[in-house]
């Protein structure tokens, strides 16, 4: 076997387990990686329909799919990936796998900004489409300008989708079908512009071909809320993919915010309940949701302050990984501005060469820089 097995072996578990992720995930952690697996081949008494598609043909299928994909311009990301989404795997059922259609690296597409998802009704209201503009617009202009996620599909995800990249926002479809297909067509247009513009893509969970059936919206939901810093609901039905995706963000521990609506309109009265019920935070003008998702870098205060580190913090460690002293100093650049690389060393209990190293990371990608006197201080964005 090559360097490429535990990627092979991956995409074939992703195929297999991909409505039990949880179960996937399991095995994993017990068998310490998806090749070992297969290899020790484990019974699965709760679905031995499952256990029985351990075999040399799972394998064989995911060599050609791979194939598939590269021959396509496509990517595979495997769980264990450096560039898997770190929102993602935090989760307790992340897929084992993600296929992705972009021009950027993933690296840049899921490690640069934090995901904030817009989620709606198909049949919006002109109330709703012109607040999902209104709010997407907003945002792009936050000092901390975030990527959005939706799901590819008609009312608010295409709105949220087009006024992103209008805004010159990145932003990730992600799909209920397989990556060689779009959902529903008359998005064909949007699927390429996103495909085509920085920072953007389109992903799935689903291997090449999968149609679009009623059940894997689904695990197209929970993908978006798992993606994601914050959940915003815009307009919603009792019933329906955003309350569930509400639901599932509640879950991963995320926070959801709603646009109230008229107590008589029944695309609003999703929205309203999520307001009544504790489940949603109210949204009451677009520069209020931008500092309450902590966007707005040192203009926000009490919860808004909070959250703004929790966006630094997520940026931090997708990009530098949990424990990185990268991630350490540009915390306490939060509460020392102005320390030196010395001083922040001493503080955190690092060796100085270490410090030095994690600041210039730091100062190269946008997240701090130093005056010619040695002081250090966080980028305006992320002060």
């Amino acid at each position: 076997m090559n360097t490429n097995d535990e990627t092979l072996a991956l995409c074939a578990l992703n195929k297999i387990f991909g409505t039990y992720p949880r179960l996937g995930l399991s095995l994993l952690e017990e068998y310490g990686s998806a090749t070992a697996v297969f290899h020790k081949k484990p019974p699965i008494p709760a679905h031995p329909e499952l256990a029985a598609q351990l075999t040399a043909d799972a394998l064989t299928w995911a060599r050609q799919e791979l194939e598939r994909l590269e021959n396509s311009g496509f990517r595979f990301l495997g769980l264990h990936d450096e560039d898997y989404p770190a929102a993602l795997r935090e989760c307790a059922d992340p897929p084992l796998g993600l296929y992705l259609n972009g021009s950027t690296s993933p690296s840049e597409i899921f490690g640069l900004r934090p995901c904030i998802a817009f989620v709606g009704t198909r049949d919006i209201s002109p109330y709703g489409r012109s607040w999902c503009q209104k709010l997407v617009a907003e945002l792009s202009r936050a000092p901390v300008q975030p990527c959005i996620v939706s799901g590819m599909a008609f009312g608010a995800d295409g709105i949220a989708h087009r006024t992103a990249l209008e805004c010159g926002l990145p932003t990730i479809g992600v799909m209920a079908t397989g990556i060689d297909k779009v959902y529903p067509w008359q998005h064909r247009d949007l699927a390429m512009a996103i495909v085509r513009a920085p920072g953007c893509a389109l992903i799935t969970d689903y291997p090449m071909g999968t149609d679009p059936v009623a059940w894997n919206f689904v695990r197209r939901n929970r993908i978006i809320a798992g993606l994601s810093l914050a959940v915003i609901v815009v307009e919603s039905k009792t019933k329906g993919g955003s309350l569930l995706t509400a639901k599932y963000a509640c879950s991963y521990g995320r926070e959801v915010y709603a646009l109230p609506g008229r107590a008589d309109d029944i695309r609003s009265a999703g929205c309203n309940s999520l307001i009544r019920e504790q489940m949603a935070q109210i949204i009451t003008s677009p520069e209020q949701l931008a500092a309450d998702l902590g966007l707005m870098g040192s203009k926000g205060r009490g919860r808004a302050a909070e959250r703004h580190e929790e966006v630094l913090r997520r940026a931090l460690s997708t990009k530098y990984g949990p424990e990185a002293p990268a991630v350490v100093l540009g915390l306490a650049l939060r509460t020392q501005p102005g320390a030196t690389a010395e001083e922040l060393a001493a503080g955190a209990g690092l060796p100085f060469s270490q410090a030095l190293q994690a600041m210039s990371l730091l100062e190269l990608d946008g997240f701090s820089s130093t005056d010619i006197l040695g002081r250090c201080f966080l980028t305006p964005a992320w002060s």
